[in-house]
């Protein structure tokens, strides 16, 4: 059973990262904000942990700095096309972008 929302701990787990560090990457990416419920417990939505598999791939594995990884994530933001970070690919809207690409090519190889 998939789950709407996860602990510190458990994405803490997940990601194989310490709570303090995800306490102050959500201080410096607006990307990451986990909502906060009583007690002021963050609840991390499936979206939060996508980013934060992000960050951790260019930090760690591109050895990007804070800034650079800031502007990166804006970038593909920007962008549909993302580049190869090891995540799944929306097949629907990569269907759709092949096909109006394709479409495009065909008018211009017809005139």
């Amino acid at each position: 059973m998939k789950k709407y929302y996860y602990t510190i701990g458990e994405v803490s787990n997940l990601l194989d990262l310490k709570p303090h560090v995800l306490r102050y990457w959500e201080k410096e990416f607006k990307q990451v904000h986990p909502k906060k419920r009583f007690g002021r417990n963050r609840r991390y939505n499936p979206d939060d942990i996508e980013t934060l598999k992000k960050i951790k791939y260019l930090l760690h594995k591109k050895r990007y700095t804070i800034e650079g990884c800031r502007n990166k994530l804006k970038e593909l933001k920007k962008s549909e096309d993302q580049i190869e970070l090891n995540f799944k690919i929306n097949k629907k809207k990569l269907k759709k972008k092949l096909k109006t690409e394709l479409l495009e090519v065909k008018e211009i190889l017809s005139d």
